[in-house]
């Protein structure tokens, strides 16, 4: 049995998991603040974790922040450690008790210093992920020391991980994990780039409302047909796989999610990173723009920029068979099953 760990800040982490899960042939218990997702595959259980981040009521009857009672990160050697709350305790004591009687072959951490800390004292091998960045902080280090494997999904000669330096005997870099590694690509749905129809895709929220309704009035002005996912309040797509494949370029953040997406669809791409902690965004879109993958301008860039941004990345032919997304979530389902033999 494996026990996973997912982190509840947005829905990458929850997403990377669907993606491996179908290609590990072993019953999976996930743990995370976040609610059961609509669907799970077949033997996995979901265990809902309490928050360890609301306010508690003190005993004079205030509610404090949890940063407002005392030192959060244990003198820096922890990133998140809130003393005395309730919700903190009883979550590292669910995963505990669960550990305590079950036979559990491995657990799988993404991502979170603590509950490696947690599960390696427990005595159980431990899988964690990387994430790009500056990862070089002691919690960090701490975190990989501890780690059985270290799972780096990206491909080896692309993001450079300070943070990784002395622990490559663990590291896996299994490649870009996408949710639509493997699925078809309507490859005849996307219009030609020197055709007369060009479709741009604003794909989540990289763009401010204003900013993001002043590129489109550019782009139709010049011809362009919008199409939008993730960019607003009211126009989430449930499955972007086939906007994706027709569109001309993609406008995406640079979360590890998504690249592997635009990788796993071989699109062309304008990528504004977002601020993030650790640098993770602007570090993948640096590596980006390097390796000739996508276009990238910065997070404030205006409409005026971006436009011409969604332009020169129609230009560009990207070698995106340098992510290896092919086969990354199977590979680093074998990685994790290696260390739960």
């Amino acid at each position: 049995m494996i026990g996973w760990y997912v982190h509840h800040h947005g829905w990458g982490h929850v997403t990377r998991m669907q993606a491996i899960r179908p290609h590990i042939d072993d019953d999976v218990t996930v743990f995370s603040s976040l609610p059961q997702p609509a669907s799970l595959p077949a033997r996995t259980t979901w265990v809902q974790l309490p928050s360890d981040s609301e306010p508690v009521v003190g005993s004079d009857g205030v509610h404090r922040e949890a940063h407002e009672r005392g030192d959060v990160t244990a003198g820096g050697a922890l990133h998140w450690a809130p003393l005395r709350h309730p919700g903190h305790q009883a979550r590292l004591a669910a995963m505990a008790d669960w550990v305590a009687v079950h036979p559990v072959s491995a657990f799988v951490v993404d991502v979170s210093v603590e509950v490696t800390i947690l599960t390696r004292l427990l005595g159980v091998p431990t899988v964690v992920f990387a994430q790009p960045g500056d990862r070089t902080d002691a919690p960090h280090r701490l975190g990989y020391d501890l780690a059985d494997r270290i799972l780096a999904p990206w491909a080896a000669g692309t993001i450079e991980a300070d943070g990784l330096a002395d622990h490559d005997d663990r590291v896996h870099r299994v490649g870009a994990v996408s949710r639509y590694d493997g699925r078809d690509r309507d490859v005849d749905g996307r219009p030609d780039v020197d055709g007369d129809e060009r479709r741009v895709l604003f794909l989540s929220r990289t763009l401010d409302a204003p900013r993001l309704a002043a590129t489109i009035e550019l782009l139709t002005a010049d011809g362009w047909i919008v199409d939008t996912a993730g960019a607003g309040d009211d126009d989430r797509v449930a499955d972007v796989w086939p906007l994706l494949c027709r569109a001309t370029v993609v406008v995406s953040a640079a979360g590890q999610n998504g690249i592997a997406d635009l990788a796993a669809a071989e699109t062309r791409a304008l990528v504004i990173a977002q601020d993030r902690p650790f640098g993770e965004q602007e570090h993948t879109a640096r590596v980006l723009a390097a390796l000739g993958l996508a276009v990238t301008v910065r997070e404030d860039a205006t409409p005026t920029e971006v436009a011409d941004g969604v332009r020169r990345a129609a230009a560009i032919a990207p070698g995106w068979q340098a992510w290896q997304a092919t086969g990354a979530a199977a590979r680093a389902a074998a990685a994790i099953e290696e260390v739960a033999a």
